[in-house]
């Protein structure tokens, strides 16, 4: 009875050991997926594609408003 009960614990053992392993091995590869994924350098470019579309409008914006501020006193 006791040599049942040992092979019983080795094997129990064995299969949880074998699971942390496994589980280990795909952390360590996702990890791995993420550092080599492209999506935190695209994040970045347009982040500052956006950055310059919104300078570019302001700037548009304010050239018009003070175009439209030279010209108003004209037409009164």
């Amino acid at each position: 009875m006791n040599v049942a009960k040992i092979h019983d614990r080795l094997h129990i053992s064995t299969f949880w050991e074998k699971k942390i392993a496994g589980d280990s091995q795909h952390a360590d590869s996702e990890e791995q997926r993420k550092r080599r994924s492209a999506l935190k350098k695209l994040r970045g470019e347009w982040s500052v594609r956006l950055d310059n579309r919104t300078k570019h409008l302001t700037k548009l914006n304010d050239k018009v408003k003070k175009v439209k501020a030279e010209s108003a006193p004209d037409e009164l």
